[in-house]
């Protein structure tokens, strides 16, 4: 599983192939020489040069997204994304990209259905601690979505995007034909019951027709899908469910906890769409 997912990595640096060496820490060289060891978590760092510009999720952030998913609340959603993505993956040498994998959630459901291999790619280093050890079977990576993807053409069955960003033409670069790519963006209300008491930030207008339109010059969409969670929290999951998103960036977690203590069982509903994607027709 893990000769799969490394054979369709390339050396950021030289573009070259890779291949995993040592035993611990494992290592991933390339035939130029170019080494990147694993860190004691079992995760590895590609990012050279400057660095990324992306505010990486802290280590506090992780942990209340651990908690929060952890405790099954979303557990539909990691169902129906496992669902959309098994066909794709129907045999050993599929493979899998979990992009924004964060603790590696998602994946793990997506794992437990199929055969695949995989790579999950974040920007924390906090969450790739975690994925990687959800996750030991898959190849885990510090890297920047941003930029060129370190894998090579036409590598990947299944890219998942849950709530992170998406970089549509490396996307197409990397999918196989025939492959689909599921994205899961929040609607309009989602955990609206909530959202304004704990800080949460609020569903940005035209959000799933802004997504369309920026996967539409490599994608055609085959599918969207609605699914609606309803929920029954207490004071430490209101805290976790707003803590783990991007609001946790501007939030303070000890006054919210304060905050939300007092509450014992709140109905909430979680609001998603899921979107399948499939590579454009050429000359579409």
């Amino acid at each position: 599983m893990l000769s799969d997912a490394v054979s369709a990595l390339r050396c950021p640096v030289c573009q070259g192939p890779f291949g995993l060496r040592g035993a611990a820490p494992l290592s991933l060289s390339c035939v130029a020489g170019h080494s990147f060891d694993a860190a004691k978590q079992g995760y590895f760092n590609l990012l050279t040069g400057k660095g990324t510009v992306f505010e990486a999720d802290t280590a506090e952030m992780v942990a209340a997204r651990n908690d929060f998913l952890g405790a099954g609340h979303y557990g539909p959603l990691a169902e129906a994304i496992a669902e959309l993505a098994a066909p794709v993956l129907p045999a050993l040498g599929s493979l899998v990209l979990d992009s924004g994998t964060g603790t590696g959630h998602y994946l793990r459901t997506v794992l437990d259905r199929t055969p695949a291999a995989a790579i999950g790619i974040d920007i924390s280093k906090f969450a790739l601690r975690r994925a990687a050890r959800l996750n030991p079977d898959a190849i885990n990576l510090v890297w920047d979505i941003w930029r060129p993807l370190p894998l090579v053409d036409h590598a990947v069955d299944a890219i998942i995007v849950v709530f992170a960003p998406r970089n549509p033409p490396e996307f197409a670069r990397v999918l196989r034909p025939g492959g689909r790519v599921i994205v899961v963006t929040p609607r309009n209300g989602h955990l609206g019951e909530i959202a304004e008491r704990a800080g949460m930030l609020g569903i940005e207008p035209g959000k799933d027709e802004r997504l369309a339109e920026s996967m539409q010059e490599f994608f055609t969409l085959a599918d969207s899908i609605q699914l609606d969670v309803d929920l029954k929290l207490d004071g430490r999951d209101i805290a976790d469910v707003a803590f783990m998103g991007p609001a946790g960036h501007h939030l303070e977690r000890s006054a919210l906890l304060a905050s939300t203590a007092a509450e014992t069982s709140v109905h909430a509903t979680a609001k998603f769409t899921l979107s399948v994607f499939t590579a454009a027709e050429q000359g579409s």
